[in-house]
């Protein structure tokens, strides 16, 4: 194994203990020791793959995003209805927004720990072209009224983020979600042609 590989593997061990870490016990209530002693490393090699616990938490939150729009592209996908395929991905979206891994990092640490314009930047980096693509094959398909892509996009990108915050801040989440999942779901349908 090269160097480069054993540094890779080395990370991906790393983000995921962290992963694991963080949701159990939230950022504040995680030090760079912790993470260095559940992933049998010194502290040293934590500082030496990440300039430190911001930094992995960016990390775990960009693996988080990434895994759970893959989750709503791969629930879109086994439609061949263009609407459906909308609607079965923002209900993925909604189902992960549930799990108490996904709340705890993704919308109650990630806001504050990053900053709400990096956090906005994430989301839009891994949700915007998902969603723009996604209304661009509606509207195509003569689903939805033809009009901009982009800024239709970023409304509903917000609304949805704003539907997964308050799951992820909600006493009892399933009964939250839905409620939001409901109202999306009007909303979409005022969308359609």
């Amino acid at each position: 194994m090269t160097n480069a590989e054993h540094s890779e593997q080395t990370r991906a061990a790393l983000v995921k203990v962290a992963r694991k870490v963080f949701a159990e016990k939230g950022y504040a209530g995680v030090g760079t020791e912790d993470l260095a002693r559940a992933a049998k490393l010194t502290r040293g090699a934590v500082y030496h793959h990440y300039q430190g616990k911001q930094a992995l938490f960016e990390a775990v939150v960009r693996e988080l995003m990434q895994q759970m729009h893959g989750e709503m592209r791969e629930a879109a996908r086994g439609s061949k209805d263009v609407w459906k395929g909308l609607k079965r991905g923002v209900s993925a979206f909604l189902a992960s927004s549930e799990r108490a891994e996904i709340q705890r990092i993704l919308f109650v640490d990630a806001p504050s720990v990053l900053g709400w314009q990096r956090w906005r930047t994430l989301d839009a980096e891994y949700g915007l072209g998902l969603l723009r693509d996604a209304l661009a094959a509606a509207i195509e398909g003569g689903v939805i009224e033809r009009q901009p892509v982009m800024p239709l996009a970023h409304l509903l990108l917000g609304a949805f983020t704003e539907a997964a915050m308050l799951i992820g801040h909600a006493a009892e989440p399933a009964t939250t979600r839905r409620a939001v999942e409901q109202a999306l779901e009007a909303l979409l349908e005022g969308l359609r042609r």
